[in-house]
């Protein structure tokens, strides 16, 4: 999304395979960008065996080993996609007491617009900044070590970025053509584990 990040009322981590999340997330709190942080998840079939406690849960263990104090973390365990992952943590804060009129939103370099998207039409009275950890995707699909997991989950999250504004589960987003057209080449070459049938 390319969004500047910048001071905001909390910050939101939201729960995956890729535990850089709570990476960035903790670097956003210990650069001073927000009071506390919600890390959002419970576990899909992806991070079962990779974070059998929860996403939350290693999350927040992930940022207390980087420096964040346990009072500033936040864990919602519950969520099972973005729209949960969104409704709950702002029912978490609420119940925190914390006055929340922008977020920074952590996730996935490739799950950005999803979670901007989701976020802004679940939660359109807070300004939503999008973030994730800067790097090409090389990089990312080195970092995560499975280049066919991460090949497949870019492609089902396209596929929602495109169907769930109809369903109302997140406000439209433009996609390019060129964008569309890969994403047709990849679901022909068989990139559809995670694909919504």
């Amino acid at each position: 999304m390319h969004h500047a990040p910048r001071a905001c009322s909390a910050i939101i981590g939201l729960g995956s395979h890729d535990l850089g999340v709570a990476d960035v997330s903790a670097g956003f709190y210990l650069r001073g960008l927000a009071p506390v942080i919600v890390f959002t998840g419970a576990t899909s079939p992806t991070t079962r065996n990779r974070m059998p406690r929860g996403e939350a849960v290693h999350y927040r263990e992930r940022a207390l080993e980087l420096g964040v104090p346990d009072a500033a973390v936040l864990v919602e365990p519950q969520a099972r996609n973005t729209g949960e992952n969104i409704r709950l943590s702002r029912a978490v804060l609420a119940e925190a007491s914390t006055n929340v009129d922008s977020v920074l939103l952590v996730s996935k370099p490739y799950e950005e617009r999803r979670a901007y998207a989701t976020a802004r039409k679940l939660w359109p009275e807070v300004d939503v900044v999008s973030a994730s950890s800067p790097m090409t995707f090389e990089e990312y699909v080195d970092s995560i070590g499975d280049d066919r997991m991460v090949i497949d989950m870019l492609v089902g999250a396209l596929q929602r970025l495109r169907l769930y504004p109809a369903q109302g589960f997140m406000i439209e987003q433009p996609v390019p053509d060129e964008v569309a057209a890969a994403y047709e080449r990849l679901v022909e070459a068989g990139f559809t584990s995670r694909l919504i049938t």
